[in-house]
């Protein structure tokens, strides 16, 4: 429950901060514009959408032999893989890897999945170093928080506050221009690649019939992580498998398009392995660490198991009201907006997180926008269910419920008692919840149904 009252907390103070709304606003606002002009580069939107829904449905009702299939290809070109139950053991299987070849510096390309197991905290507290490469990535972590969205980390930032952190830390021109503030990071960050022990990364996808895994981004950072340093680790959740390359060819538009309106971001990689005898460039070893986590848990879930088809595009995001008011952090978990509120609660337990799939008004926008065709919304309904036949909500709740159920379904008891009882119990038990930013309603003192009593007794006599 203490979860849930400090979303309410932060919420509260989220939805009237008016800065933070204007800066949301500004740069959904241009995203949306950017994805609009994307998507219409598609010849039938539709048709691919519902393509990719089906790959997905195929990959995860035969989940059990796709992964086997990815490993058996990687391993026969030299990689290693490592399967996680959970984030402890992926933290720890990543210390052993690193501890193993001496290292004490980590470059990270922008990852999820290393941001859901606390990575960077994880190896701080072993005295390794560890950096983002990902600007925005970069950005978060030199103030200390989390990511602010899936794709764009710092997207709550203006121009203007990301000048001002530079200037705090580096001395830039407080008036330096967004050029400027990337030629400054680029100089900082490039003599650590070169110097670095260990180069971690995620996956966008892994590919089952070469045995691959494809990282797509705009800035070349991931590149450069996963081919200076000797030893790449990638960091993937399970459900991000494909059956084959061509797949490709459909999933990583989608995700451009929907992620940030492009036809394809700039850099797209498919690494297959380390480096080869033949090759010049990339690891000397590298390592795919499958990850669970509570994946299978909701996989479990016959009803619910849509939400793995996630490529993490964001668009449910910056389509999502509440989310535009309340914020990403707001949510307290990796996985923020509409896909976040779906998994959360089957990833890291309903009765913690339960609250999250109420955070929403079922307006369906989510649904409509997801490239893969999950409904959103409909899964958010079936997490409220499982909460409620599960007991989860709390006895005072369930008494409520219980109680509003039988009034509402017996005329009698609506009118058992009058205007007056019902003002009071609305004033006493709802005015600091539900009253708090709304004029509490004044229940007449005689029901509709005596007033039509009534009306018909006067009528007649």
């Amino acid at each position: 429950m203490k979860t849930a009252e400090e979303f309410l907390e932060k919420s509260d103070e989220k939805a009237f901060d008016l800065p933070h709304r204007k800066t949301i606003n500004y740069n959904i606002g241009k995203y949306n514009t950017a994805v609009e002009r994307g998507l219409s580069k598609f010849e039938n939107l539709e048709a691919s959408k519902k393509k990719a829904h089906v790959i997905k449905w195929r990959v995860m009702e035969n989940l059990d032999k796709f992964l086997p299939e990815f490993e058996s290809n990687f391993q026969r070109r030299g990689g290693k893989v490592i399967w996680a139950n959970d984030a402890a053991e992926a933290q720890q299987e990543i210390l052993n890897i690193i501890k193993r070849n001496n290292g004490k510096k980590v470059i990270k390309s922008k990852s999820m999945t290393t941001e859901e197991i606390h990575l960077n905290d994880f190896l701080e507290q072993n005295n390794i170093e560890s950096l983002e490469s990902d600007l925005g990535e970069y950005i978060v972590q030199l103030l200390g928080q989390a990511p602010y969205h899936i794709v764009t980390p710092a997207m709550h930032l203006s121009a203007t506050d990301i000048a001002q952190l530079f200037h705090d830390k580096f001395g830039t021109p407080i008036d330096a221009t967004p050029p400027q503030l990337v030629q400054k990071a680029r100089e900082l960050l490039r003599d650590k690649y070169l110097n670095a022990d260990i180069g971690i990364s995620g996956g966008n996808f892994l590919i089952a019939d070469t045995g691959s895994i494809a990282i797509t981004e705009n800035e070349g950072n991931a590149r450069l992580s996963t081919t200076f340093p000797k030893i790449h680790i990638a960091i993937v959740g399970i459900e991000k498998i494909i059956p084959s390359m061509a797949d490709l060819a459909l999933f990583w538009p989608l995700l451009a398009s929907h992620g940030t309106g492009q036809n394809l971001t700039v850099y797209n990689s498919i690494l297959s392995g380390p480096r080869q005898p033949n090759e010049t460039d990339g690891p000397e070893e590298m390592y795919v660490i499958l990850l669970d986590n509570g994946r299978t848990n909701l996989l479990a879930q016959k009803d619910q198991r849509q939400g793995l088809y996630c490529i993490r595009c964001g668009a449910c995001l910056n389509a999502c009201p509440v989310y535009k008011n309340i914020g990403g952090h707001t949510y307290n978990t990796t996985y923020s907006g509409p896909i976040g509120s779906v998994i959360t609660p089957h990833l890291k337990g309903m009765e913690e997180f339960k609250h999250l799939s109420y955070a929403s008004s079922l307006c369906g926008k989510c649904s409509e926008v997801c490239p893969v065709k999950i409904d959103i919304h409909k899964m958010l309904l079936l997490n409220r269910r499982d909460a409620a036949a599960a007991h989860e909500n709390g006895k005072k709740e369930e008494i409520g419920w219980s109680m509003f159920s039988k009034m509402m379904q017996k005329r009698k008891w609506m009118d058992f008692f009058g205007g007056n009882f019902k003002n009071f119990m609305l004033k006493t038990f709802f005015k600091k919840s539900w009253g708090k930013y709304r004029e509490m309603p004044n229940v007449a003192d005689r029901s509709f149904a005596k007033q039509w009593e009534e009306l018909k007794k006067s009528r007649e006599s």
